[in-house]
Formats: C-alpha cells, sequence, structure tokens
C-alpha cells in the first residue's frame, strides 16, 4: 500500500510554532497538498492530547481521522479535488537535549 505522509510535526503548543494548527487546519492543508497520514506531533503534551480526543475519531486501522460533524466546514473550504480522506498518526518528537 503506497501513501504519502508528512510525520514530522509540531503541535501548538511547541515553541515556535503557528498558534493556527489546529486538527482541522492539519486537515485542510493535508487535503491541499495530497497527504494521506499527518503526524499530530507532540500528542503527550496534556492540552494537545485532550484537544485530539475531543477532534479525531479512531478509524479501526490504529489512525484517526477529522470527526464526521469536523469535516464539512473544512471540506466546504476545499476545491472539489482536493476533498479526501485524511488520516492522523499519534506522533512524538524524541529529544536528547
Amino acid at each position: 500500500m503506497k501513501f504519502i505522509a508528512d510525520l514530522h510535526l509540531h503541535s501548538r503548543f511547541s515553541m515556535a510554532t503557528s498558534k493556527e494548527l489546529t486538527c482541522e487546519n492539519l486537515h485542510r492543508w493535508s487535503a491541499l497538498k495530497g497527504i494521506d497520514v499527518v503526524g499530530t506531533g507532540d500528542f503527550a503534551h496534556t492540552e494537545w492530547l485532550a484537544e485530539l480526543k475531543d477532534r479525531l475519531q479512531p478509524t479501526g486501522e490504529g489512525l484517526y481521522c477529522l470527526r464526521s460533524t469536523l469535516r464539512p466546514p473544512v471540506e466546504a473550504s476545499l476545491p472539489r479535488l482536493c476533498v479526501r480522506d485524511v488520516n492522523f498518526m499519534l506522533t512524538v518528537e524524541i529529544s536528547l537535549i
């Protein structure tokens, strides 16, 4: 199975990242760029994990997707040809600093 993924992201709770990094925006921009699987980045951060639990639902394959109630406004903002399923993978970066 081939897919396009971006697994090195950070949440908006990391230093020097956009405050616009939301589940909805990750879905939107992944769809626009043709990304099938996007990492959540920093899933162990307490506030971000709570948001992920609130906005994502399991796909049954170990991945997650944006809740069906949140998808319509996101997909309405996309060109028709860009509407696609975007899967989220829980990810975190290991730092040895």
